[in-house]
């Protein structure tokens, strides 16, 4: 009796239920794409887009489109690097008491290009900075002690022709009386200026100690003039760059003298295998100074040497070595808050390159394809030395080579073999 008495409610109930499916049915069939359609604007296409697509991503995918370009054969400051022996210079058949390592910028001058590095010519090899005690008048702790500052021309960039020193050790007690090492060059005004550090001891007693000196000329082949001394000063007690200044690199951007730095920190003199590497940034109106360090220093966290030129309207920067962000061509709109462009393979160390329009300020920086390096490991165990060399690239907005743009570059095999474990490759650790 009771199911009878609700047979009216049971037959409504059936009656709204397929009232409702048959309006389902009826609003899909009058627009049967429009589930199919919301699914696949939200498929990542297989032709690549242009610009970064308006749905939901992964966080990898994303990032593809804060890059200069997406793909990365299309990347303006993504480049293979190629490498050329330099003619010219004599190593002393490799038995470690001659050496030339960190050159500056080429700059072209009157159809020649110059070059100034530093170079090491000694009677015996160096022994090395954790023997910086035994070492002498004659006997060089490192590879960048008991130097002077030489220069080099070239009409082709790859034969070099040595035409002797460019800034001498000066006598002692004047600043870099023990060792002028790792200079870069400045145009400004019709004239040059040379930035490097002026040892007072040799490399290794407390680390690196040696502030920033500068020297002036009214041509590239000398003579110089001494400008001064500590040009980038050390900072404060407990602030990063308190022991170091190194690797001065100037560019002229926004009208100024930007000269960025390096500093190795949180290390000497108590401890040796915990350090980092940051750059700093120092601006001036004037190139003897006084330079003022920006407040957001380090304005780079990774990457060992400098290297920076103009690219755009912006900065670009080569970080290699230390650092999470290693192995990369960064970039930065201001010259100041660099951001990652592109990952980068076998990389020049202590690479200088050819910038034409580095002391221009200009604001449309067009790039390089060229510029000189060095090898810190060219000689044996005992005979150690450095050895410059000359490396080519397509970081550059008016060169379109796709053989530098490959990312599938393969080295022989003996490349990753030599690359044995339990061997110390790098004893410099600098």
């Amino acid at each position: 009796m009771k199911s009878k008495q609700n047979l009216p409610q049971l037959l409504l109930s059936f009656f709204i239920i397929s009232t409702v499916f048959s309006c389902i049915e009826s609003k899909s069939e009058s627009n049967p794409k429009s589930d199919a359609e919301t699914v696949e604007a939200e498929i990542f296409p297989h032709k690549m887009p242009t610009e970064k697509p308006d749905f939901p991503m992964s966080a990898a995918t994303e990032r593809m489109f804060s890059y200069p370009a997406p793909r990365v054969q299309d990347n303006e400051l993504f480049s293979q690097f190629k490498y050329t022996r330099l003619k010219g210079f004599d190593y002393n058949d490799g038995d470690g008491t001659i050496s030339r390592r960190d050159p500056s910028r080429p700059i072209l001058v009157a159809g020649k290009y110059y070059i100034y590095y530093t170079k090491r010519d000694t009677k015996v090899p160096p022994i090395g900075w954790n023997r910086a005690k035994e070492a002498t008048d004659e006997v060089p702790s490192t590879d960048w002690d008991l130097c002077d500052i030489w220069y080099a021309t070239s009409e082709d960039g790859t034969t070099w022709k040595e035409e002797g020193v460019a800034v001498a050790r000066p006598e002692k007690p004047n600043a870099g009386w023990r060792s002028v090492a790792t200079p870069d060059i400045l145009v400004w005004k019709g004239k040059y200026y040379l930035y490097y550090q002026a040892f007072d001891e040799p490399s290794g007693l407390r680390g690196d100690w040696c502030p920033v000196s500068v020297s002036y000329a009214d041509s590239p082949d000398g003579p110089w003039v001494h400008g001064g001394d500590s040009v980038i000063p050390f900072g404060k007690k407990g602030e990063w760059d308190q022991d170091a200044t190194h690797d001065p690199h100037p560019i002229v951007y926004n009208g100024k003298i930007y000269l960025y730095y390096k500093a190795a920190y949180n290390k000497w003199p108590d401890i040796r295998d915990k350090y980092a590497v940051g750059h700093g940034l120092a601006i001036a109106e004037d190139p003897l100074g006084p330079f003022e360090k920006h407040p957001l220093n380090p304005v780079m966290a990774s990457g060992h040497e400098t290297t920076y030129f103009p690219f755009k309207e912006g900065v670009a920067a080569l970080a290699i070595k230390d650092g999470n962000e290693r192995e990369t061509m960064q970039y930065a709109k201001d010259g100041v808050n660099f951001e990652i462009a592109s990952v980068v393979s076998l990389t020049p160390t202590a690479a200088a390159p050819f910038a034409a329009d580095a002391f221009t300020d200009t604001s449309d920086g067009r790039g390089v394809t060229w510029g000189l390096c060095h090898f810190t490991n060219a000689g044996s165990p005992k005979k150690g030395y450095s050895s410059m060399a000359r490396f080519d690239c397509d970081l550059s907005l008016d060169l379109d080579e796709p053989s530098y743009k490959k990312t599938g570059v393969w080295h022989s095999p003996e490349v990753y073999f030599a690359q044995a474990p339990n061997e110390n490759k790098n004893p410099e650790g600098r």
